[in-house]
């Protein structure tokens, strides 16, 4: 469970108050977990993504700040994003890409990854508490499909009235599709999100007269694989 201090009775709505007495204000977070979207992309589109297929963070980040509201409205929200990205040894274009996210207003939390099980849910859990008690956190965005890690902490916070909006691909994010304290928004169905429409069929949008799913990867492929574990 997150660490986050409970309102206060005859607290303003847009002002909490915290252990000190201080006044919390109001933030709308966005958290993107960079290795399990670039990961469900993949998945998602049965191909290596490519700069056509990858999303517009500046799409995104117009569609979030324009979704807190007027910034000059009374107890309007801070806002905040921050993408959180696991760098291999050898960073190749990276370090462009984490230049590019910063440019666009986003914070980044870059962790080495120098083994394969390297990862940085935690880091992601531990920024939503620290600005769950710094803040009053009126709404997050979670853009991640890993339910294991996300979904017990995140419908916890939902319990205690912030609302929580999960935003991944509707193939892999079943645990807040069937969530009834979470939110579920499809990613490409942000605006502007994709340049172009992503080489996919979703279940939640099949044409009355049915789609065909092509496999992701060569029957033969996986059949030799499969062949290789069995006789190993």
């Amino acid at each position: 469970m997150l660490d986050t201090p409970e309102t206060l009775d005859g607290a303003p709505d847009e002002l909490t108050a915290v252990d000190d007495g201080r006044a919390r204000p109001a933030l709308d977070l966005l958290i993107w977990d960079a290795p399990n979207i670039d990961m469900t992309l993949s998945t998602v589109i049965g191909a290596r993504p490519t700069a056509a297929s990858r999303p517009r963070f500046d799409a995104i980040a117009a569609w979030f700040v324009e979704g807190a509201g007027d910034p000059g409205a009374p107890g309007a929200p801070d806002v905040e994003a921050c993408v959180f990205a696991n760098i291999p040894p050898q960073p190749g274009s990276l370090q462009r890409w984490v230049e590019a996210l910063r440019g666009f207003g986003y914070s980044v939390f870059a962790r080495p990854k120098s083994q394969p099980d390297d990862d940085i849910d935690q880091d992601m859990l531990d920024h939503i508490a620290v600005r769950a008690h710094s803040h009053r956190l009126r709404k997050l965005l979670v853009f991640s499909g890993d339910g294991r890690n996300f979904a017990e902490p995140l419908e916890d916070l939902a319990r205690q009235g912030t609302q929580v909006v999960v935003v991944a691909f509707s193939e892999v994010a079943g645990y807040a599709i069937g969530s009834d304290l979470l939110e579920f928004i499809d990613i490409e169905d942000v605006p502007g999100a994709f340049t172009e429409p992503l080489d996919r069929v979703r279940l939640d949008a099949l044409p009355a007269d049915g789609a065909w799913l092509r496999p992701t990867r060569s029957l033969r492929d996986f059949v030799a694989g499969f062949t290789a574990r069995r006789n190993g």
